[in-house]
């Protein structure tokens, strides 16, 4: 392989490294939303995987059954967490045309790989 050849390759990888990290930044700014119980929990997550509200219908809420809310929440929690990373391998995948490509900019921790 030529030096040329190397360096083009070079160039291409810290371009889309580059593009990688622009992407990674906008896809934390958006959020995904997911709800439980028939729309009686709804969680929003952003594209950093961080649970951002919680909303809980006024019906849902009782002392007697507290275990129930509590699942209501986990679930539509999870939910959200998993569309959030669907979101961010999806926005990456438009990059990468769907390639596995390891080490760029710790992409593999971000997407929980």
């Amino acid at each position: 392989m030529s030096k040329k050849m190397l360096s083009d390759i070079m160039r291409q990888a810290q371009k889309l490294q580059q593009e990688m990290a622009r992407v990674q930044e906008e896809v934390k700014a958006k959020t995904v939303e997911a709800t439980s119980g028939g729309g009686m929990v709804t969680v929003v997550a952003n594209g950093a995987g961080e649970i951002v509200s919680v909303k809980i219908e006024r019906d849902v809420v009782n002392p007697d059954d507290v275990e129930m809310l509590e699942d209501l929440i986990v679930a539509a929690s999870n939910e959200a967490l998993r569309r959030a990373q669907e979101m961010m391998q999806s926005e990456v995948a438009k990059i990468t045309g769907g390639l596995q490509l390891p080490g760029l900019g710790g992409l593999g921790d971000i997407l929980g790989r």
